[in-house]
């Protein structure tokens, strides 16, 4: 399994969390998971935020986490919560599951920071039962030019080592299509909606179901 022990960021992260949920987070939770069902795969469940999210529909959700901190405080905030919640330690790149073992996968604010975004789609495919959703909340490429070179010269640089391997830059919905899902919803989203544009200001809410 590869390294991913960042107690510094995972600390950082855990303390943003709150703010966020009250900046808007908690909303695009919601619309995120609305309406999920079944046995679901969420992959990079950080402290676990989602969780009090999920509707009743969902039996269990099986969270998979490789950071420790972030995993204990996951553990922690299942116990607290109307689903049944396994938190498990694992990468997105090698999920460990029987093929079409779920009838839904969530990713948010997850697929800009694994390691090999292509690999991480390709096992969430896998895993995913025919006609599964993937429901995705991701910070994405931007649209204008200026902004792609700010987020190109972040990601060449510092961004990933502060911000816990997190990419600014990625083109998150075309890699998606790219591994045979096909998307039947998606949002554009300023998050968080400050009156200027940042380098992780557009996001995406969407669905992509797998044939």
């Amino acid at each position: 399994m590869r390294h991913h022990h960042r107690p510094v960021f995972a600390r950082i992260y855990a303390r943003l969390s709150g703010p966020m949920e009250h900046g808007g987070m908690a909303e695009y939770r919601d619309r995120t998971l609305a309406g999920l069902s079944g046995r679901v795969l969420e992959v990079g469940a950080g402290d676990g935020a989602n969780f009090p999210h999920y509707p009743s529909g969902v039996s269990r959700v099986v969270a998979v986490e490789p950071e420790p901190y972030l995993r204990a405080r996951a553990l922690e905030r299942a116990e607290t919560v109307g689903v049944d919640v396994d938190v498990v330690e694992a990468v997105a790149e090698d999920l460990g599951f029987a093929d079409g073992s779920f009838d839904a996968a969530v990713a948010t604010l997850t697929l800009c920071s694994v390691d090999d975004q292509d690999r991480a789609l390709r096992e969430i495919y896998r895993v995913l039962r025919p006609g599964g959703q993937l429901r995705f909340f991701e910070h994405v490429r931007a649209e204008s030019a200026p902004m792609r070179a700010v987020q190109r010269s972040l990601d060449a640089t510092v961004w990933p080592h502060v911000a816990g391997g997190c990419h600014t830059g990625r083109d998150t919905q075309a890699a998606v299509e790219a591994t045979g899902f096909q998307i039947t919803q998606v949002d554009e989203l300023r998050f968080p909606d400050f009156r200027l544009n940042t380098p992780v200001t557009r996001h995406l809410l969407g669905t992509a179901v797998r044939p």
